[in-house]
């Protein structure tokens, strides 16, 4: 069947446009039997739908970017998970957006989607600057931004975090409990909306049960695993803490690194937890205790909330800040 589109494609089918749209769209209010047989039968004479073209007609991409710091990261790959799973049942794609925790990248994947490439944005800030119009300028162009996890506060959008101050000062005081008096708080970036209030839980648990806040004892780390493992070599060896409070999950794993070619027994010399979305946390030697995030849920929250503000058709919402609950689980790594 030679120059077949999506009309002929309904009548060859005795079935309507608008289900032969939906059908390819992924919607979720189509019978399942009918949207089999449509992608049967387009399959069958090599017709695939003209996506762009469609999209231009309506002037709307149906595509939302995901600008994360990271990709190769359970947390993120979890959070990314869930805004696909909304976005394929509202019939969008989603385009990846990785920033490396640099902020000229950032700000240069924001003018690029200045233009209207996407309907919308999702994304976790990098935590650098005080200036933020390159993302006020989205507002003028009609570009919904959902923030999670990590944040602007001075930027007025809809936001989706979880009980980050709570679930810090819980671990903190969970380490004092097991009898640590020297425990040090590992950060990569202090100044991003999360590092900040990670710390404050730390410290103002500190001050509960009396033990004097020492600067020296939060650690700036980097991204770069070599450089980290110098900088934890140097604070195991001549700071000695008791404790290790993770504020990420990639400094617990360089501090069990470091632990192992020092022979630093965890937990009888160290106790350790972090904050980590790994599956594999119970399967570490020893176990690692865990501030766990719902990163699924965060990401699927986050990508609701977008959808909110582009089917309002104009109409002002709300734009709120939701606060999920972290989990803290209690393993061999520090005492439990």
């Amino acid at each position: 069947m030679d120059n077949i589109n999506i009309k002929i494609l309904a009548k060859k089918l005795n079935i309507s446009t608008s289900t032969i749209s939906r059908a390819f769209n992924g919607s979720p209010d189509i019978n399942k039997d009918t949207k089999e047989r449509i992608l049967a039968f387009a399959k069958e004479h090599n017709f695939l739908p003209n996506h762009y073209a469609s999209n231009l007609r309506d002037k709307k991409s149906r595509t939302l970017a995901v600008i994360v710091p990271e990709i190769a990261n359970d947390f993120f790959a979890q959070a990314i998970n869930g805004i696909e799973e909304i976005a394929r049942k509202k019939g969008f794609y989603i385009l990846l957006y990785r920033t490396d925790d640099v902020f000229e990248k950032e700000v240069s994947f924001i003018n690029y989607l200045n233009n209207g490439k996407v309907d919308g944005i999702i994304m976790s800030v990098s935590g650098e600057a005080n200036d933020h119009n390159y993302l006020r300028q989205l507002e003028q162009k009609n570009i919904p931004v959902v923030f999670f996890d990590r944040v602007y506060e001075d930027i007025e959008a809809a936001k989706v975090i979880t009980n980050d101050y709570d679930s810090s000062f819980a671990a903190t005081e969970h380490l004092i409990d097991t009898g640590c008096k020297r425990i040090a708080y590992l950060v990569v970036n202090k100044s991003i909306s999360i590092g900040k209030v990670r710390m404050q839980g730390y410290i103002d648990a500190l001050q509960k049960h009396g033990i004097p806040f020492n600067d020296e004892l939060v650690i700036d780390c980097s991204n770069d695993e070599k450089v980290n493992y110098g900088i934890l070599k140097k604070v195991l060896e001549e700071l000695k803490p008791d404790g290790i409070f993770s504020s990420v999950e990639r400094l617990a794993f360089a501090t069990y690194y470091v632990c192992h070619d020092l022979n630093i027994d965890i937990p009888r010399d160290l106790k350790v937890i972090s904050f980590s979305s790994l599956h594999i946390a119970p399967l570490l030697n020893p176990p690692l205790s865990t501030i766990t995030q719902p990163a699924f849920e965060l990401g699927s929250k986050a990508a609701s909330l977008l959808f909110d503000e582009l089917e309002s058709k104009g109409l002002p919402i709300q734009k709120k800040q939701h606060v999920l609950k972290s989990k803290l689980y209690i393993r061999k790594s520090s005492g439990g």
